[in-house]
């Protein structure tokens, strides 16, 4: 396969980008990187995540990377904390295990980047969901010793509180 991008997976990025800089929800960062040549790079994004308010993880601004791949919108992109948080679903390699972006489960290619970075808020925000463990420690913790899990998952979340610039 050839190593150049399809117009069509450049349009559709081009086209998040705008949206996202019209109509993005509060706190929350989306955009793509700059190459070493200085040029923009649409297929890696750097995102934030703000904790969501009313959870163990609402201290934290969370640095996720998103990956596209010259299969999109056909195929989710790649979505990695970095660093990688102590959750039940997400992997120790920082990829988010949620159902939206598995290409046999619940993706589809009219999600969008917004829908996406709001789903892996509300994993963040509601249970984790232990019969799709990504990680087994984290999950272990969950469900045997919840006041630690919550204890430590507030504690990450303080080491990530965004300062006020």
């Amino acid at each position: 396969m050839s190593k150049e991008v399809s117009e069509l997976v450049i349009t559709r990025l081009k086209a998040e980008r705008r949206s996202w800089r019209t109509d993005h929800p509060h706190g929350f960062v989306a955009k793509p990187t700059t190459k070493e040549d200085g040029t923009v790079d649409l297929l890696k994004w750097v995102c934030e995540i703000p904790g969501p308010q009313g959870c163990p993880w609402e201290e934290g601004t969370y640095t996720l990377h998103m990956d596209f791949s010259h299969d999109y919108p056909m195929k989710p992109p790649k979505c990695q904390f970095k660093p990688v948080l102590p959750h039940p679903n997400v992997y120790p390699s920082g990829t988010v295990c949620l159902s939206i972006l598995n290409e046999e489960e619940d993706w589809k290619s009219s999600i969008t980047v917004k829908q996406i970075l709001l789903g892996i808020q509300k994993l963040l925000k509601d249970e984790p969901n232990i019969e799709s463990p990504a990680q087994y420690e984290p999950c272990n913790q969950y469900k045997n010793n919840r006041q630690e899990y919550l204890k430590k998952a507030r504690e990450f979340a303080a080491s990530l509180k965004k300062q006020p610039q």
